[in-house]
């Protein structure tokens, strides 16, 4: 007799409205939640490549955010607050009270704004290539943050332009030139934008956060908070779009923080790496003690780390 084997589990889509507007989410698996936030331009499906492995220990929650995926894109807030305060309507909806929060690129400066604003709700903060840490930034984000952009952006998502890049991209990896994988993941970002809500949604959420010369949000002043957080920083050796230095600069300025380095890997480390990435997440969770802190536990802190403030 042959035994059947179980499917994988997978991402199952669903969603629910908040505030008037949907909410598109996926989840999957049981046990201690894991909250994963993606980057500007993509959604929640970037996170299947690690979906199997994470679900055999926690409950996935991998909302789009607003204006990406799936989700609405409303007139409004597009600022890294306004995301924090909507993934957290979002868990409150669900009946998730403390979860663990995981966030890649823009996602980690939304989850570092989240652990910020509701320290009662965060249990672990991990960081996968996030942005907020730094200035530098790939220079196409730079880019599309000048003014005008967005009277270019509907002919960079015409179905004309994709199919010319797609010929394009062919005939450059016959010849061995076809730009890197961050590159061209940015690229399928920038042809998402197929609706003119989703166009301004991406620009009001970018321009939040980079400006033509760099990243203009860093949460460097607020980084020794973190010492009262578990946390987990994840970096690809190779990333064009956010440097390893950042990731480097972030953990010495996190007090007992970890750092993991995957080596030949790019912006995406979970995609690269899904399965190393699912054990290095599984076993920071396995060997950190979630922290139960109240609303106000930053406000003795605020003043800045011992030293560092203008007088007393």
């Amino acid at each position: 007799m042959t035994t059947a084997v179980p499917a994988s589990p997978r991402l199952e889509p669903r969603e629910l409205t908040v505030h008037g507007h949907r909410v598109s989410y996926r989840t999957a698996g049981h046990g201690p939640v894991l909250v994963l936030m993606h980057g500007v331009t993509d959604s929640s499906d970037t996170w299947t490549p690690v979906t199997r492995f994470l679900s055999r220990h926690f409950t996935l929650v991998a909302p789009d955010l607003l204006g990406h995926g799936e989700s609405a894109a409303p007139r409004g807030d597009y600022s890294l607050g306004a995301h924090a305060s909507g993934v957290r309507d979002l868990l409150t909806a669900l009946g998730h009270s403390r979860v663990t929060v995981v966030g890649h690129s823009l996602g980690g400066g939304i989850a570092m704004q989240f652990a910020y604003q509701f320290p009662e709700r965060c249990e672990r903060l991990v960081l996968v290539s996030s942005g907020g840490l730094g200035r530098e930034v790939h220079l196409l984000l730079r880019a599309a943050a000048l003014p005008g952009v967005d009277l270019v952006l509907p002919f960079l998502a015409s179905s004309h332009v994709l199919r010319v890049g797609r010929g394009v991209g062919a005939a450059l990896d016959r010849v061995r030139l076809r730009p890197g994988g961050d590159v061209a993941a940015l690229a399928r970002g920038f042809a998402s934008l197929d609706t003119a809500g989703s166009r301004q949604a991406f620009l009001h959420t970018l321009r939040a956060v980079v400006e033509p010369t760099g990243q203009r949000v860093h949460a460097g002043d607020r980084l020794h908070l973190a010492a009262a957080l578990p946390t987990l920083i994840v970096w690809g050796e190779r990333d064009s779009i956010i440097p390893l230095r950042h990731g480097r600069e972030a953990h010495a300025a996190m007090p007992g923080s970890r750092f993991e380095v995957f080596a030949g890997a790019g912006h995406m480390p979970h995609a690269d790496d899904p399965e190393r990435f699912a054990a290095v997440v599984t076993d920071f969770c396995r060997t950190t003690e979630p922290v139960q802190l109240g609303a106000d536990h930053w406000k003795p802190l605020l003043r800045g780390p011992p030293g560092d403030g203008d007088g007393p």
